[in-house]
């Protein structure tokens, strides 16, 4: 199944104590990009979540979004510095010797001072989080996965739409040609009787004129070939891998047979053809660059 390259998924769980949500998102991009925005302090989600995200995820310019509410991680340590400690007790008694108070510093005092005592959160348990969010990824991966796959379905049917167009277009041009080339053979036959009157017309000639006109205004390599194109693209918008790569050059292809057919044309209707068919390329050219 096909699967469009912008999608949403978001999901919340409790896990081990842990409360975390994460949300996906996606746009077009040409490759996978993938950018993340996590918790301070919890910066080697980052790698992980692009490594477990581009498992499933092929293109598409991808956002990640990562709360954690973790309590125990609330807990402190408050660490001594012994050495800046000691020096302020000295000072202090140097200071109460030479002003004659005998006065002995506390330790509520030493405490005040800066730098004396540190606190700062403990350092998170990797494996735990990780496991914690990857759980919770996985929810927002099937979400985020799940909404790409029914915009995908969507992309497909307007593509086949468009190419079946393109199919009954082909056709007419196959029905035509041909018949340019009578009209060409019936139109240069009345002006030679025009300009020769009564005098016999040189049969053989008008067939050589008309053999190089038909060979000149051939498209049947071409016809052929767009019916090719075509039938590869149906394929490719059954497979499962990710296709959006190669829609985007087999509409290249298309585009190209149908300027070549449009060089040829030596008539009118032809000619609107293969507007129409341009027109038809266009739209599905669009709708490519939305698929992954």
């Amino acid at each position: 199944m096909i699967k469009s390259m912008t999608g949403f998924g978001r999901a919340q769980s409790t896990v081990d104590g842990m409360t975390v949500t994460v949300e996906l998102k996606s746009v077009n991009h040409r490759y996978f990009e993938f950018s993340a925005r996590v918790p301070r302090n919890y910066g080697f989600l980052e790698e992980k979540l692009k490594s477990f995200v581009n498992a499933t995820v092929a293109r598409g310019k991808t956002e990640c979004y990562v709360s954690i509410e973790n309590p125990e991680n609330d807990e402190v340590e408050v660490t001594v510095n012994t050495a800046l400690a000691r020096g302020y007790a000295a000072a202090i008694r140097s200071l109460s010797d030479l002003v004659g108070t005998n006065e002995q510093p506390t330790a509520a005092q030493l405490s005040r001072f800066p730098d004396v005592l540190t606190v700062h959160k403990a350092e998170p348990d990797e494996e735990r989080v990780w496991n914690a969010v990857q759980q919770t990824a996985q929810l927002a991966l099937e979400q985020f996965i799940a909404m790409r796959q029914t915009e995908g379905e969507k992309l497909r049917a307007d593509i086949l739409s468009h190419a079946d167009r393109i199919a009954q277009l082909v056709a007419f041009v196959e029905s035509r040609s041909p018949q340019t080339v009578r009209e060409y053979n019936e139109k240069l036959h009345r002006r030679m009787a025009e300009l020769l009157g009564d005098a016999n017309v040189d049969e053989q000639r008008l067939l050589t004129e008309a053999a190089i006109f038909a060979d000149k205004v051939a498209v049947d390599e071409e016809t052929v070939r767009l019916h090719s194109h075509l039938s590869q693209l149906h394929d490719f918008l059954g497979a499962e891998e990710p296709i959006g790569r190669k829609l985007d050059f087999l509409v290249q292809e298309i585009n190209r047979e149908s300027n070549t057919i449009g060089s040829k044309a030596q008539d009118v209707e032809i000619a609107k053809a293969v507007i129409d068919i341009k027109a038809e390329v266009e739209k599905i050219r669009e709708q490519v660059q939305n698929i992954e």
